[in-house]
Order: C-alpha cells, then structure tokens, then sequence
C-alpha cells in the first residue's frame, strides 16, 4: 500500500511513502506510533510565513526519518476555486501566489531533512464530487495563471524530488496519462526531473500511464505496470528506453533519499532537531485570524470567570477527515488549555449544543486494543487504538497479522463515561459483528454491502445505532466489538475498516442552550466555541451548504443575547457562514488547530501570544459566492466558465461584498503606513507600530493593471508580500521583491506569457479591501 519492493541485487532498498500533510503517520493507520499533529494547511497558508513552512518542513523531515519513511505524499497546492470544496482545510489558499511561496518554503523544508515530496494533486483536482472520473474543462489562460501555477512556482523554486498525478481529467484526458500536462509542460518546459507517483488507485491504462509520464502507479501489488508492462513492451506497444526513463526516475528518487547503494544521498546531515509540540503551537497561534474585536475585548487581560461553551471546547476537532489523518500522543482541548492558563475555578463548562446527532467513532473515555484472530481462533496479533476505528489497507496490519490469514478482529476495552444516562453504541463496517456493552450483548449479526450502495460507503459512511445502556459517570465498563470480515472479490487492494461508534447520552436541545446562557450569564465573558465535523469537512465528498452543523447558530445567538461579552471561535478548515457575526463582541477563526491547538488557544486569548493569522480565502455567505459549482454534468464534465475569476478576484468582479476580505485580519496592536516606494523590481513600505505592544504585521502588495481593457483582468491580485515584527512605537521598512510574472498573462492565440506594458496602480495594505498607500509603475 505504502512501499515499493527493495531490490537487493542492485542495491535498491524499499522505498517507503506516507500520508501528511500535517503529520507522517507512517505505514500503519493506527496509534502504534504516534505522529505530531501539526494545524491544518489552511492555518499554515493563515501565517502567511513562507519561513515557518519551511519549519514545519524539517519537522516532518524529523518525524518521517523516525519513522523510516523516504517520501511524504505532501504538500496538496490545489486551489480552493469554490467555498464548497470538502477537503480544502487540506489546500493553502484561493490565492495561486500564495500557495506557491507557502508551497515552496514546505518542500525545501521537507527536502532539507532528506526526505522527498510529492506535490500534489497535479492538477484541478479542486472538489471531491466524481473525482475519480470528473473531466475537468479549464480554459487554457485560467490553468496556466491559476491552476498550474503554484505547481510552476514550486517546481522552480523548490525543486520537489516527486509529483503526484491526480485521478481527475483535464480538458479530456485523465491526469495519469496526460502527457501533454506532465511530460510537456512539467518536465520539458519547467525542468521538473522528479518522479510522478500517481494518487492511489488512479492509474488504469497501461500504455497510456507509462506514454502520459507516469513513473510509479500506487498502490501495489496489482497495478496497471509490472507484468502488463513488461508484456506492453513485448508485444511492441510501448518502447523499452520509455521505461527506462521511468526507472531512471525512480532510481534517482532512491539516491536522493539514501536508498540506493553507491549513490550518496541528497542531504548528509539533516537539519538540527525540531520540538514539534512547541512549533504546533507557534504555527497555530500565528495562524489564528481575528477578524472582529469590538472594543478591544480581547485579549482578555484581567478576566477571572469565564464560560466556555461548545461541544469542541472539550472534545477537540484538531484535524480534517480522511488520508489526512495522523494519531498525535495527546491533544489539548480549549478546555485544557484555557484551564491551565486561568487556574482552576476559572472556567465554567457547558456543551451548548450538539454539532451533530450521528453516533461518532468511540474516543474520549475509551481505553481499547485489536486483537486479530484466524479461523481457529489462535491470536495472530495485537495493537493499541487512539480510538474505535480500524483503517487496514492494502497492508498495515498489526505485527504477526497477514490479510490471508486474519479472519477475526476484536475491538476490546474500557469505556469510562463523563456523564449518566443512555449511553449509545453502534457499529460500521461489513461483516458478521457481535456487540457486547458491560455485559449487555447490543448486537449479533450481519451488516451486508447495499445492493446499489458505494462500498466505500459502507466502509467509511455513516455508523448504524445498535442500542443504549445506563451507565453511571466515572464507573468503567467493558466494551467488545467482534468482527468477522468479509473477503470481497475483485477489490483492488486488501482492506479491513470497522469502527465502534458511540455518542452520550440524548440531551433536550433547548435544556442544553438554557445551560449556556446560565453559565455566560454570571460570567466576566462567554466564549463560544463551534465547529464543523468529520461528516462536513473530509476528503471524499464537497459542501452541500457552509453552515454550521447542528444548532450552534442558535447557541451563538443566545449567549451573545445573555452576555454582550461574547467571544466566538471558529473551528473549521475552510469558510462556513457565520450569521451572528455582528452580534458578537469578537471573532477567532482557529482552523483546525493540530494538537496543540488549546494551549495556542489560551494563549491569545489571554494576550500572551497575538493572533497573527490573515486569510488565505475569502469569508462569505455561500448565496454571495461567485463560483460554487463542484458537480459535473451528465456528461461528466464540470466547466471552470468563470476562466480566471475565483476567490477573491471573482468576488470583486461581481462587485460583492463578503463577510471578511481576502487577507483580513486584527491583532493586538495599530499600524500606521507611512510610505510606498518602488525601485526597479522591488517596492518598500515603511510602516509604525501604533500600538501598546510588539506586534507583527502582515504586508500585502496588490496589483491593480492598466486601464486599457484590450485584456480582461481582474481588478487587482495579490502581487507579493513580507511580514515583519516591530516594537511598540518603532518604525520598520520591509522590502519586497515583485515578481515579473504579476505583469504577465498567458497569450492563449501564442502560447506564451506575454509581459503586459502599461500603468500600473501598487497598492500596500492590511488586506485586500484596507489597502492603505498606493504608487504607479510604468512597466
């Protein structure tokens, strides 16, 4: 699933791959090894710090190294073209030049420590809807400005040992076999000489992955290569030097990454080590974007008595659905942290409201192993679990455990509740499955695969309830959940995936709110924590809607009602509508955090850090959005009709307004911008520290083209940027080089970048919409 085979005689080790981007959670999807669990990329983009990506890299550097893995299946730079787009807390921006210098600064990171990336999803795949067979139509200017060319910057700059193809097609043809987009315009046009790894099960031609550039098709062992190519070969219809070129590559990737006998690897000595916990920290804290702070209510200087509301107060979301999992060796909650920070007697707790209603996988409170049996029962093998899911594919199997032997998988342990009532379990999967709950047997039978159903779905969809039992808060109780899996035929890769499901008792929704305003009510200030889940943001299906799951809305709304001191932080990977958001006194939007998610969250709310995020995309409700569109047409193809208008630029061309502009955000103290001026290639802005504090300034640089129309452009771009930290009261220069190509566009009728001459209007600002000093160039 993660490895390619070693050949010994000739020297070639096993080359091992594994999932980030936020961790390296190695070749086993279980809590064996724990991984770091840094903020999602959406945070890491909110930094706006090519620097603390390039950080980040080492660190996984470090953590893969540990783990003997050669290449991470990192950084995902596609664009997040619409709000909809489910796996975009995954994604930097809406901005291609950012995403590009964020992308950069993480690869070199990465490849500082030795060990390769794989820049991915080469390219458009920028929404989960029929990814597998969407045939994304983009026109030829928009993917050469938008889609490709954080790819472009990257290549250049960075110079990634590995790409990885994506499932979908472009303009007809899939991207494993598009030889135009990866041999022409990756390899001979951008000097790319990296390895192309397809997504996993991506390839499916033979003779059209191994002519469109594809070098290694993932997982294995039965692939769309080995013996089909060598018998394509034979029979003439592919020739032997392309599969040299394409072994030529692989090998390349093994000398880089210290694989190969006799070939001295690309880095010798890696990078000092990393505290990981203390860079989780500092990445989401300078992540966090305050994008509202009415009367200076935060930082909370002086407050003593603080209600905390929300489910993930307590139970953290600290990282997205999907591949992008890793199991950190602990979490600290907003509880935790807000805790430690105030002292005990501090902080008053109320969940407030449900985000959802759906049974969950068994977490908090549950102590649990796998023990794997064969068809007599003998043990073959045992492992811990972070919690009550097990994700065996194509390999991963607990020490001792083969697919061909492995006939019975028990989920055992303990479970102490928080809390008295009917507790529920349940269970997902295939397969026979016998459910035991202190003694009470829930459930004894078959869960089939739907007739018409997706059997990811019945894998990986939603838990079935079996039951509840009484059970009293602190008292510990056995829980089993026994599993004989079934062996289905024809699928492509040898998996096991279960999960023990539970969910705390049901509560009255409106009882559950009135505890809310009772605690906000006697308290200094009410912060209101709300949040997505893993069944709105996760890889595998888009947004129907960005709203809130649940009735946080109508959490917000009654708190803020009881105490005007109400702070919201939002924990979400990517936009969702905030209706309240006038309503409030303040508003955080955290992203998903990473591990360390709550200590950071204390500190910036206690004014110990400031909030140093700005966004990478723009907030707004999704009736307002200018592109939204992610399904396909029964042809199945989806048209980018809006060419180079996304994000910000679409917002602005269809002259709305959103809740929070492209690059917003507040901090702990005032900038005045004193000047702007440009020297050849380079402009620099002089700007003064206001405030009462140190505080560090974000300075964006917005391009807005000649007047003259013969080219339609948007109305300005985001043309470079350069952070910089002052004293308060003292007075900064920041210098920052404008790249040629924020002058250029594509020439579709030549084929080429054409420098566009003309006036051009610099301007240099706090955001896209606060752009405080302007200046001509005449290019």
């Amino acid at each position: 699933m993660w490895t390619l085979p070693a050949l010994p005689e000739i020297g070639l080790d096993s080359l091992v791959m594994s999932d980030g981007p936020i961790g390296v959670r190695g070749v086993h999807w279980s809590a064996d090894d724990p991984s770091i669990a840094l903020p999602s990329p959406t945070a890491l983009a909110a930094t706006w710090d090519p620097e603390l990506a390039h950080q980040t890299g080492q660190l996984l550097a470090q953590e893969a190294r540990r783990k003997g893995v050669h290449v991470l299946l990192a950084p995902t730079v596609n664009l997040q073209r619409s709000p909809r787009g489910g796996r975009h807390f995954e994604a930097y921006s809406e901005d291609p030049y950012l995403t590009g210098e964020i992308g950069s600064g993480y690869v070199r990171g990465v490849q500082s420590g030795g060990v390769g990336t794989t820049v991915k999803h080469f390219v458009a795949n920028d929404a989960e809807t029929d990814r597998f067979t969407v045939d994304n139509r983009v026109p030829e200017r928009a993917l050469r400005e938008l889609y490709l060319a954080p790819f472009e910057a990257i290549v250049k700059q960075a110079k990634p040992w590995g790409i990885m193809t994506a499932y979908n097609a472009v303009n007809g043809l899939t991207m494993t076999e598009n030889a135009a987009l990866v041999n022409g315009i990756l390899r001979d046009e951008w000097g790319f000489d990296g390895f192309n790894v397809s997504d996993w099960m991506a390839a499916r031609d033979t003779v059209g992955a191994i002519e469109g550039g594809l070098d290694i098709a993932m997982p294995g062992p039965m692939t769309v290569y080995g013996p089909a190519l060598a018998e394509a070969v034979r029979d003439g219809h592919v020739d032997e030097s392309t599969v040299d070129e394409a072994v030529r590559r692989v090998l390349r990737l093994a000398a880089r990454v210290g694989a190969l006998d006799g070939a001295e690897p690309a880095v010798t000595a890696p990078p000092a080590p990393v505290d990981g916990e203390a860079l989780a920290r500092e990445i989401a804290h300078r992540s966090f974007v305050l994008v509202r702070n009415e009367q200076g209510i935060l930082p909370l200087a002086g407050t003593r008595k603080v209600a905390l509301i929300g489910a993930a107060a307590r139970d953290a979301r600290v990282l997205g659905g999907g591949s992008a999992t890793v199991f950190p060796r602990r979490v600290v909650s907003p509880l935790d942290g807000l805790t430690a920070a105030l002292g005990e007697g501090s902080v008053a707790y109320a969940r407030g409201a449900e985000p959802s209603e759906e049974l969950g996988v068994a977490k908090a409170g549950f102590e649990l192993r796998a023990v794997c049996r064969d068809a007599e029962g003998r043990v073959l093998g045992e492992a811990p679990l972070a919690d009550g899911a097990i994700q065996w594919f194509g390999g991963g199997f607990p020490d001792g455990v083969t697919y061909a032997e492995l006939s019975r998988v028990e989920i055992k342990g303990t479970f102490t509740p928080r809390v008295d009532g009917a507790h529920r379990f349940g269970t997902r999967g295939l397969g026979t499955l016998r459910l035991t709950v202190d003694g009470r047997e829930l459930f004894d039978g078959e869960q089939r695969m739907p007739v018409d159903g997706d059997p990811f779905e019945a894998f990986l969809g939603a838990p079935t309830e079996r039951g509840t039992v009484e059970l009293k808060a602190g008292a510990p109780i056995e829980v089993s959940l026994d599993v004989t899996p079934p062996k289905i035929e024809g699928m492509p890769i040898e998996a096991v995936a279960l999960s023990l499901s539970h969910a705390e008792p049901r509560r009255d929704a409106d009882e559950m709110i009135a505890e809310a305003v009772r605690i906000a009510r006697e308290a200094e200030v009410a912060v209101v924590l709300v949040a997505t889940t893993d069944r709105v943001e996760s890889e595998g299906f888009d947004r129907r809607d960005l709203h809130l799951p649940g009735r946080q809305d109508d959490l917000v709304r009654a708190v803020a009602a009881a105490n005007p001191r109400t702070v919201v932080v939002v924990n979400s990977g990517s936009p969702v509508e905030l209706p309240w958001r006038e309503d409030v006194a303040a508003v955080l939007l955290s992203w998903f955090p990473g591990q360390e998610g709550g200590a950071a969250l204390a500190d910036v709310l206690t004014g110990a850090q400031e909030p140093g995020g700005r966004l990478p995309t723009t907030w707004g409700a999704l009736a307002d959005a200018p592109v939204t569109e992610v399904t396909p047409d029964a042809e199945g193809r989806l048209t980018y009709s809006e060419g180079v208008f996304i994000g910000y630029r679409a917002w602005d061309k269809a002259g709305a307004t959103p809740s929070y502009p492209f690059g917003h955000g507040l901090g702990y103290t005032d900038w005045t911008y004193e000047s702007l001026q440009v020297t050849g290639e380079e402009a620099t802005v002089r700007i003064r520290n206001t405030g009462a504090r140190v505080g560090r300034e974000t300075v964006q640089l917005y391009l807005a083209p000649p007047a003259d129309g013969s080219v339609e452009r948007p109305a300005r771009a985001l043309a470079a940027f350069g952070c910089v930290t002052a004293d308060a009261g003292e007075s900064v220069e920041v210098r920052i080089p404008l790249p040629r190509r924020a002058f250029e566009i594509w020439d579709e009728s030549a084929a080429a970048w054409a420098y566009q001459k003309g006036t051009y209007t610099l301007e240099a600002g706090r955001s896209l919409a606060d752009r405080r000093l302007s200046a001509t160039i005449e290019a």
